[in-house]
């Protein structure tokens, strides 16, 4: 089992699904009609063509969680689900960052900030850069919170990404 979680934490669902049109919508109607919110959702296909992974965080006690999983799991085109333990899943998000730099001294300033969160500059215009950042969700957010100080023009986040850190993938039974 994994450490007890605090009311309200952030927790991380993992589950693999058909890869056909309409299960996102499913999965999002569901948890929509439940009344709990998706803090962040990725989606993506898996080593197998016919499989997707989704990922979602939210926020909630544990019984909020397992009611989640409950649900989705009653879901025909969900087939595997599992809550991730945070200290034991590698999690990873991307974000995009537009700043504005108005001289050459807040581009300097933002080029140590950059390069001490191995981000990357992937676009210049004269009066404002977009970075990209990847790292854990807390990274991410430390990220973001610095670059207030430059002025954050817009910023686009894909959502968690996660992996038990075990070798036989999503662990729980099957439905």
């Amino acid at each position: 089992m994994g450490v007890k979680q605090p009311k309200n934490s952030l927790n991380i669902i993992s589950f693999i699904v058909q890869n056909r049109p309409g299960v996102l919508f499913r999965v999002a109607w569901m948890i929509r009609r439940r009344a709990f919110n998706i803090e962040s959702i990725s989606v993506g296909p898996t080593e197998r063509p016919d499989l997707a992974r989704m990922t979602i965080t939210i926020y909630g006690d544990e019984a909020v969680v397992e009611q989640v999983v409950k649900q989705l799991r009653k879901l025909i085109d969900v087939i595997k689900v599992s809550k991730l333990d945070p200290e034991n899943s590698v999690i990873r998000e991307m974000a995009l960052v537009k700043v504005s730099v108005p001289d050459q001294k807040a581009r300097a300033d933002l080029d140590y900030y950059v390069r001490a969160f191995r981000g990357k500059v992937v676009d210049v215009a004269p009066d404002a850069t977009i970075v990209e950042v990847t790292g854990s969700p807390r990274k991410i957010d430390a990220f973001i919170e610095l670059m207030k100080g430059f002025g954050v023009k817009e910023l686009a986040r894909t959502g968690a990404a996660a992996l038990l850190r075990s070798p036989k993938g999503i662990p729980g039974e099957e439905k």
